[in-house]
């Protein structure tokens, strides 16, 4: 690569790697598994950097190569969580508005109990903002999956939000239809 090549790739990585991090953390919930999802995108992108004569397309080609790594982690064996039996119970005197208004916090907690592909679309959707249409190129499916997934997103999200998770990993049918 020449050096014209390496200064426009450090800009853009400059511009982009804040954004590009938060995007991982929120496929995975981890800040430290976020860095290497992210650095993974990016040395990925470095490789193929001279090759792309398109840069209004370079933004697509790191998003995807994000969630690939993300799904392609999540597959994983060491990367499998233990599943509980029973939630811990809520501390006692909660405020009513607490239990209707879910924090920050909270969210980032049930998105880790939604199964990862869901969890993708959902944060490709709601969080980058991308349609239905975006997010099926993206990902390299039709679109009636990335509306399958994100209803079942959603659906395993509110059960996590509300402490439900059993159910939504029983009636939702998981994330078998990748």
């Amino acid at each position: 690569m020449d050096q014209r090549d390496e200064q426009e790739f450090a800009e853009y990585f400059a511009a982009k790697r804040d954004f590009v991090r938060r995007t991982a953390y929120l496929l995975c919930g981890d800040w430290h598994h976020a860095d290497d999802l992210a650095q993974t995108a990016f040395v990925s992108l470095h490789r193929r950097w001279h090759r792309i004569r398109d840069r209004a397309a370079t933004d697509a080609y790191l998003r995807k190569t994000l969630v690939r790594a993300s799904i392609d982690e999540s597959r994983r064996p060491w990367r499998r969580e233990q599943q509980m039996e029973r939630l811990p119970e809520p501390e006692p005197g909660t405020d009513a508005l607490d239990e209707q208004v879910a924090t920050r916090a909270d969210l980032l907690n049930g998105l880790r109990d939604v199964p990862p592909k869901q969890r993708v679309v959902l944060v490709l959707r709601y969080f980058e903002g991308l349609d239905v249409a975006a997010v099926a190129k993206a990902l390299g499916c039709s679109e009636g999956n990335v509306k399958s997934q994100t209803a079942r997103g959603l659906a395993n999200l509110r059960a996590a939000l509300t402490g439900d998770v059993a159910k939504a990993r029983g009636g939702s049918g998981g994330d078998r239809h990748g």
